[in-house]
């Protein structure tokens, strides 16, 4: 994947991040059958804040996994061949608007490719453990 060119900070000398995001980047984030970590969560990035219970390392996950081809809320291609496994009940959904685009998008762990594709959101997404 190529990133968008980094940008410096304002008057800083840093480089920025590696997608420029807009200062109204916020999610809402519902979970359900995951257990404790059910429930409706607000995200706010640049800066961050909300009540999300880990605000700060879920929008740098995020920031990391912006990149101008892909976004981090794309489905998994239907061509794609997934694992027949299953990760639990756990869903998520996701709304709002990151890197200036709208989201609306739906996570569950019912084969290899959708748990990657939760755990790749992690801690945006609840860690969920595998049960033994």
């Amino acid at each position: 994947m190529v990133t968008a060119p980094s940008a410096a900070y304002a008057g800083s000398g840093t480089p920025g991040p590696a997608f420029p995001f807009a200062p109204e980047d916020r999610l809402t984030v519902t979970v359900q059958a995951a257990g404790a970590a059910d429930g409706t969560y607000e995200l706010e990035c640049h800066p961050y804040g909300g009540n999300h219970p880990d605000a700060r390392d879920a929008c740098a996950q995020l920031d990391r996994s912006t990149t101008w081809d892909r976004s981090p809320f794309a489905p998994v291609h239907p061509d794609t061949v997934c694992t027949m496994q299953y990760g639990g009940r756990a869903t998520a959904h996701v709304t709002g608007i990151w890197a200036g685009r709208p989201v609306d998008a739906h996570f569950n762990r019912r084969n290899g490719c959708e748990i990657a594709r939760w755990d790749s959101l992690v801690p945006l997404l609840p860690r969920i453990r595998p049960q033994k």
